[in-house]
């Protein structure tokens, strides 16, 4: 409640503080001039809130509630009948604390990056000494959990200890060493984590063991920063996958990891040579969850299942199967949105053809219908499907945005590379042309949808920075293409790592 509060009574100012294009804050957070209302909403993006979010928890977290609640009441009754800027805001604060929040404003907020941080265990027998080391500039008040293993295999927490990163000493631990040390351990603050080797080995060997969401919520995050940073392999993040997604009950994990494993590392972290035994992983997983759950008792992770399924055959006979029959055999019955998902993947794989797009069509008059068709349509393994879909994107200003975005999500696909090769270089005069004749959504959808995610090589990244830095365009399509080329040397990370 506290944080909906804060949200809603300071969240413009902070979200627009902790802005930044990717996790590694390739804008300046807090600019000292914003030239015109078009990059004004630049900044608010997903990294925006999420960051912003974080920011708020964190400053509660290091002042302490009832210092933080102090500083607000201060806030609300010097500014409760005018409006006040964020530099009365961290006044305030400031007023009600001996920690120094100036200094705390000055390095979260206009700073960019994230921190990284790392447990060190030292010592021996029942006295260890705990130091958790920062990659990164910024104070941080974390929640550091130590977790045992039960004789039954669980690892259950031993206590959950706070400290300040920079340590000004190392915390002293009595008792056998941690298998597991979890820094961040109640999401309390904004930054990566990393494991010493002990707590690795067991995270990977006891991820669903471990009783508290919040606690297996931290470790895949901190898992997928890794693959992300080319310090995890994306095959391995697959195996941890497959060991301990069956037995996850939260069903934002579950969403979370398999779509994750589905876009990012079967669509680009692992090469084309490995991506179909990535796929099939995949699949293992969902049919071990349509197992899981044929009783009916969870039947928002069984739809999860379902959909992972669908999108990662490689292979049409059953998922044609269930769209012929009307329902996944044991449910759910297909809606619409199923039975359009399972006919975009039909088109990827070469199963399906444009008759059969209409009658679906048809079938489903709706504006949903209309997007369905148009993302099959441009999925057709065929180049004249390819040309039609790339026509009606930049040859053209027919299409609404829905059906803009539609079209492009169906037109670039992995299985479809060597097909698609030749529209690359295409893209970007094409997208800057669009975007100066209608605008920054389009631009924006352009960016997002219509690059070319699948191009995963050196020539296709040095031909998106020369664009970049040479040709002028719309500021919000540029802002897009340098989240996009960064997401494009993570995944060439990734696979040379």
């Amino acid at each position: 409640a506290l944080q909906d509060v804060l949200a809603t009574l300071t969240g413009p100012v902070l979200v627009a503080a902790t802005a930044g294009t990717t996790d590694e804050g390739l804008i300046d957070p807090l600019p000292d001039s914003v030239p015109d209302t078009a990059s004004a909403l630049l900044n608010f993006d997903g990294i925006s809130y999420a960051k912003g979010a974080s920011a708020l928890r964190q400053l509660v977290t290091w002042l302490g509630e009832k210092d933080f609640l102090a500083g607000i009441n201060i806030h609300f009754k010097r500014h409760k009948f005018g409006n006040a800027t964020l530099a009365d805001f961290i006044d305030n604060l400031a007023a009600a604390t001996d920690r120094d929040v100036h200094a705390w404003a000055e390095q979260w907020l206009r700073t960019t990056g994230v921190d990284t941080l790392t447990p060190a265990l030292t010592g021996g027998g029942l006295h260890w000494q705990l130091t958790v080391d920062r990659d990164g500039s910024r104070p941080h008040r974390v929640a550091v959990g130590l977790y045992d293993r039960d004789p039954s295999g669980d690892l259950v927490l031993r206590e959950r200890r706070e400290l300040d990163v920079p340590q000004t000493a190392p915390a002293d631990l009595t008792g056998p060493r941690p298998a597991l040390v979890v820094v961040n351990d109640d999401d309390l603050t904004y930054a990566k984590l990393r494991f010493d080797d002990t707590s690795a080995e067991s995270a990977v060997r006891g991820l669903s063991r471990i009783p508290d969401a919040l606690t297996r919520a931290v470790i895949w995050n901190a898992l997928r920063d890794m693959v992300r940073d080319g310090d995890l392999a994306p095959a391995d993040y697959l195996e941890i996958a497959h060991a301990h997604l069956v037995d996850e009950t939260e069903l934002a994990l579950v969403q979370g990891v398999l779509g994750f494993a589905r876009t990012q590392i079967a669509d680009r972290y692992v090469t084309d040579e490995a991506r179909p035994a990535a796929l099939a992983t995949i699949c293992e997983i969902a049919r071990a969850l349509l197992r899981r759950t044929e009783d009916g008792e969870a039947p928002g992770l069984r739809l999860t299942a379902v959909r992972a399924f669908i999108d990662s055959a490689t292979t049409p006979d059953k998922i044609a199967s269930w769209l012929d029959e009307g329902t996944v055999h044991g449910g759910p019955e297909l809606d619409p949105e199923l039975r359009w998902r399972i006919l975009a993947r039909l088109a990827v794989l070469g199963a399906t053809d444009e008759p059969t797009i209409a009658a679906e069509r048809e079938r489903d008059p709706s504006a949903t219908g209309q997007e369905g068709a148009a993302r099959c349509r441009a999925a057709l393994p065929t180049a004249e499907a390819k040309a039609a879909a790339w026509s009606a994107l930049f040859d053209t200003d027919d299409l609404s945005n829905y059906l803009f975005t539609a079209t492009a999500q169906g037109f670039w696909q992995p299985e479809q590379a060597e097909l698609v090769r030749e529209y690359v270089p295409r893209f970007y005069p094409a997208a800057i042309a669009l975007g100066a004749r209608r605008g920054a959504a389009m631009a924006e959808a352009a960016g997002r949808h219509a690059f070319p995610s699948y191009a995963i090589d050196p020539e296709s990244l040095a031909l998106g920075e020369h664009h970049l830095t040479s040709d002028p365009m719309v500021p919000a399509l540029h802002r897009k293409l340098v989240d996009q080329l960064d997401d494009l040397r993570r995944a060439l990370k990734a696979r040379t790592s």
